[in-house]
């Protein structure tokens, strides 16, 4: 059995390659819409795709299942389990195949079990994994959001940014059956392998390392003396509490992902264009997305550009800031112009119509933040908190306003326009990125230096009321 796990840091996000070396047949669990990973090791390893399939309808990211399935031929496989309003559209494109639990297929002479685990999601599913060759009991338990290492996934996504009603409690409750009528009935050898890790907003506590084991997490996971004494509600309370803000875009992403992801099909290598044509697509409406780090945009920033740092938050970021209607120019240097166009790609920001090198010729204006020791001139500004509300919670400015940077582009029509905003985060980089997209869209903004930490370090000077 030939066995890679693919991972992408910025989301924190696994996807799984999982293949019979005997038949070179291969099933790619999860996976992104850059297909040149598992293409290139299916390749390597003389192995053909044949069979993709997803543990459950992603919030955080644009699946790539339909995208590879399509370039390969492969068989799709998708979860018909879970309620009306959380099925899979993708039947009409009659391109995928309707997998419920106890279902079994075989990859080559790789054993796949269909086991359906919701809590996370009411359409969620497990696959557990038997080497038949090596004999009958199972090695492997991908388990999306269902188990991570050390922790569950969340099942308040669908209210949180999907525009349900309490639809955490069920989910609560339906966690509580998987983990025990499921998760606790498999052997405790059994490697655990989550789409997740350390970093993602699926859950509240993940682990670092990429895999557990079922006898690992029965013996020192937070859940299982609840689930053990059955003691549901205290489970429930537990869950629920401290889940970190979710971002705005999950609901697009869960809407697409319904629907069927566009097919992205032979892609265009990404083009450098001359200033006069940027020029001409910001004046229609596009939208420059300032690639560098936050100084160099901060001293000379282009005129309506949103600042997001190619760095290890630049997926994150761009879904939170950024909204697939605009049509993007990337500022980028060309060597990397279309590695980021691809990782926009992951939220699902497909419109990138090509890029410039520098700044230069374009209008621009310094945006530098003000140090801590100033805020008091800021008289009757509305202080802005981008933090998350864990974080606003544990101590804040004194009047600050609390809305997480990744509901900002969904909250614009409640933030003033008539008044100054002083925006800040925890130590100025949230914030940076936040601001940028508010003087975008005509907003007074100013950003606080330093963020928190910093006006902590200042002695808490006291921002001025009108």
């Amino acid at each position: 059995m030939f066995f890679k796990r693919f991972y992408d840091t910025d989301l924190a996000q696994a996807s799984y390659m999982v293949g019979c070396q005997k038949t070179g047949e291969c099933l790619v669990i999860d996976p992104i819409r850059d297909t040149r990973p598992y293409l290139n090791e299916a390749a390597a390893q003389k192995l053909n795709i044949t069979h993709v399939t997803e543990t459950h309808i992603h919030a955080d990211y644009l699946s790539g299942s339909r995208e590879l399935a399509a370039q390969t031929g492969a068989r799709l496989l998708l979860s018909d389990e879970g309620d009306a309003d959380w099925k899979y559209d993708h039947w009409e494109h009659s391109d995928a195949e309707k997998l419920h639990h106890g279902d079994t297929f075989k990859v080559g002479n790789i054993k796949v079990e269909v086991k359906h685990t919701p809590g996370h999601t009411p359409e969620h599913l497990s696959f557990l994994v038997t080497d038949t060759p090596r004999g009958d009991q199972p090695v492997m338990y991908f388990t999306g959001d269902f188990v991570f290492v050390g922790d569950l996934g969340r099942p308040d996504l669908l209210d949180e940014a999907a525009g349900g009603v309490d639809t955490r409690f069920v989910g609560a409750t339906q966690m509580f059956a998987s983990l025990r009528d499921h998760f606790l009935t498999v052997p405790d050898f059994v490697q655990v392998w989550p789409a997740h890790g350390s970093g993602s907003a699926c859950g509240k506590a993940l682990g670092a390392v990429p895999s557990t084991t079922v006898g690992y997490e029965r013996a020192l996971a937070w859940w299982v003396p609840f689930v053990e004494k059955g003691d549901e509600q205290g489970f429930t309370a537990e869950l629920l509490s401290g889940q970190p803000d979710a971002p705005l875009y999950y609901g697009r992403m869960k809407q697409q992902n319904k629907q069927g992801p566009a097919l992205l099909g032979d892609v265009v290598p990404l083009k450098e264009l001359p200033v006069s044509d940027v020029l001409g697509k910001l004046q229609g409406g596009a939208r420059l997305l300032d690639t560098r780090q936050k100084e160099v945009h901060q001293a000379a920033a282009p005129v309506g550009s949103v600042n997001i740092p190619a760095g290890n938050t630049f997926e994150t970021w761009s879904g939170w800031l950024l909204t697939p209607e605009k049509e993007l120019v990337l500022l980028s240097p060309a060597q990397d112009a279309e590695t980021l166009r691809r990782r926009l790609w992951m939220v699902g920001l497909d419109h990138v119509s090509g890029f410039i090198q520098t700044a230069d010729h374009l209008p621009t204006e310094e945006t530098r933040p003000f140090p801590a020791h100033e805020l008091p001139q800021h008289q009757g500004a509305l202080i802005l908190d981008v933090r998350k509300k864990t974080e606003y919670d544990e101590g804040h400015l004194p009047g600050a306003r609390q809305l997480h940077a990744g509901r900002l582009p969904w909250k614009l029509n409640e933030l003033p326009r008539d008044q100054e905003i002083v925006v800040h985060c925890q130590g100025g980089a949230r914030s940076a990125a936040a601001a940028s997209l508010l003087r975008a869209e005509g907003f007074n903004v100013t950003e606080l230096a330093g963020g928190y930490e910093a006006w902590e370090k200042a002695g808490q000077p006291q921002p001025a009321t009108s």
